[in-house]
């Protein structure tokens, strides 16, 4: 067992570093299918969570807290983080988080796991989802709003699922705009290091945008902007975009609209919502019908998401 995957003699309860986790090469393909296999598993009554859980004091954090739990496998995740746009000035990154694994029948604590890499993996792995049926299937230009943690993360889930071949890369600053064109090179990849937000996206069959999300930030992307036939997953609360020019958008989908309905400020005008990713997932909503679609998956993060990339990462360590 890899040394950072360590136990107490007592309780038995693992201990998952992020370079323990890295370890296990937990694949995107993985990861959709335990995500999908616990959306049916809630359709069922075999798997539930509950509305995300939201802290925002007046200096900028935002804290939040996720619950999901399932019978098979049977699991009860519970996923902690802080977002402090001024980490980064003391050398830390924006958000850091923790996930507690429990058994779900007993109770029993069965692991502590790194959430940073949880929440990393689990996001490209809901917009994974989503792009299986939004995105076309011949995509191959992605551009990237954001080139943090999760645009790396989901480059690397989107070159699993989509032919991938050219990345267009738009960041405030130009040395993480640099650092993730390097990142996309390395993976076989051409990649174009654009100085603006237009440029990044106005030819890009996939767009991620992941801007960290601060009181400060001001909209500043078009939806006009976009070619037709384009995908859009938003990891930012769609923060970033012009409310007024989602109406370009031939469908739009959230995570959870029953999570939607509990939060206090819709992601989107709900009149734009067509469904929400168990309705996709379940074949209750249609997925792309043409090649021309603009289309767009807005989430807050799915709470079985972290349940399954949390599960999943267990039994992988326990082999």
């Amino acid at each position: 067992m890899n040394a950072d995957i360590r136990s107490t003699n007592l309780q038995e309860i693992q201990y998952l570093s992020q370079a323990a986790l890295q370890d296990l090469h937990v694949s995107t393909l993985d990861v959709v299918a335990r995500i999908e296999h616990l959306i049916h598993g809630k359709q069922q009554q075999q798997a539930w969570n509950a509305p995300k859980a939201v802290i925002t004091p007046p200096d900028g954090r935002y804290m939040m807290a996720t619950l999901a739990a399932a019978d098979d496998p049977p699991y009860l995740a519970v996923k902690a983080l802080v977002l402090n746009p001024d980490n980064p000035h003391q050398g830390l990154a924006s958000i850091n988080s923790l996930v507690t694994l429990l058994d779900s029948r007993s109770g029993l604590p069965l692991a502590v796991i790194d959430g940073n890499w949880v929440t990393a993996v689990r996001t490209a792995g809901l917009s994974a989802v989503a792009a299986k049926r939004l995105a076309r299937p011949d995509a191959s230009v992605a551009a990237f709003i954001g080139c943090g943690v999760q645009a790396r993360s989901h480059l690397q889930a989107l070159i699993e699922l989509l032919p991938i071949r050219h990345v267009c890369a738009f960041a405030r600053s130009s040395a993480s705009r640099g650092a993730f064109c390097g990142f996309s090179e390395s993976l076989g990849l051409t990649a174009m290091n654009c100085t603006s937000a237009k440029k990044a996206i106005s030819d890009a069959d996939i767009v991620v945008t992941s801007v960290t999300l601060s009181p400060q930030l001001v909209p500043f992307l078009d939806a006009c902007w976009l070619k037709p036939g384009v995908f859009v997953t938003m990891t930012d609360l769609a923060a970033p975009w012009l409310a007024e020019s989602l109406f370009v958008f031939d469908r739009i989908y959230v995570d959870d609209r029953d999570q939607e309905a509990s939060m206090s400020k819709p992601l989107v005008n709900p009149e734009l919502v067509q469904g929400d990713l168990s309705d996709l997932v379940t074949g209750k909503v249609m997925e792309r019908e043409t090649a021309h679609e603009r289309t767009a998956f807005v989430f807050r993060g799915l709470a079985l998401g972290d349940l399954a990339v949390a599960g999943l990462a267990y039994q992988r360590a326990l082999l």
